[in-house]
């Protein structure tokens, strides 16, 4: 599996496009909020010959999902997102208002994400594993195969995601942390929802929330 990386909007989430050699691709927390982001990752799409199947959401933060309406105008996709999110994913559009940020709504209504059976697309099998804290429906999504984690917004290079904002729960974020990040071998790689990539092995160490 291959992950194609971007760091948009003015929150630098870092958005994420996985794909493999059968060219079936999923993306995943579309944070593009302008015209010359959504660009940068439809002409990926096209210059790669990629099938987009689906669009896959870690949380429903305003900064993750800011892109959601141009992709699936784009790509008629399905949305997955953990049910327990949809609180944040409805109050999206009052939430952008807050921080006076550009958000066209959707509409989309997501379908439910079933962590049991995890996902698959392409040659690819992704885990999905519950970690709240950050957000209450957050998720993280494993591939083995390559040793890699789309974390989202729960652990990044020496911190953690932010459990100030609604729902956030300081106590739960990091057990939730401890008992399905941490439990992961040390070599797998972290790719966080903001900042630079990590590993496992470094923040066991290192990060000074553990």
């Amino acid at each position: 599996m291959k992950i194609k990386k971007w760091s948009l909007n003015p929150f630098m989430e870092n958005t994420y496009l996985l794909y493999d050699d059968s060219k079936e691709a999923v993306l995943v927390d579309p944070g593009n909020s302008n015209q010359a982001e959504d660009k940068a990752i439809i002409d990926f799409i096209n210059e790669e010959n990629l099938i987009l199947n689906c669009i896959l959401l870690t949380h429903a933060h305003i900064d993750h999902i800011m892109g959601l309406k141009s992709i699936t105008d784009k790509y008629p996709v399905n949305v997955y997102l953990h049910p327990e999110d949809l609180v944040i994913y409805n109050n999206a559009e009052k939430t952008a208002q807050m921080y006076g940020l550009p958000y066209n709504p959707s509409f989309v209504e997501p379908k439910e994400m079933n962590i049991n059976a995890g996902f698959n697309f392409g040659n690819s099998d992704l885990e999905i594993r519950f970690v709240p804290g950050h957000a209450p429906g957050h998720v993280v999504f494993i591939n083995h195969a390559s040793k890699t984690i789309i974390a989202g917004d729960t652990l990044f290079k020496g911190s953690i995601g932010r459990t100030d904002l609604a729902f956030g729960n300081h106590e739960l974020l990091i057990s939730s942390i401890k008992s399905e990040l941490f439990t992961l071998p040390n070599e797998y790689t972290i790719f966080s929802g903001h900042g630079a990539e990590t590993d496992i092995g470094s923040e066991k160490t290192s990060n000074p929330f553990f």
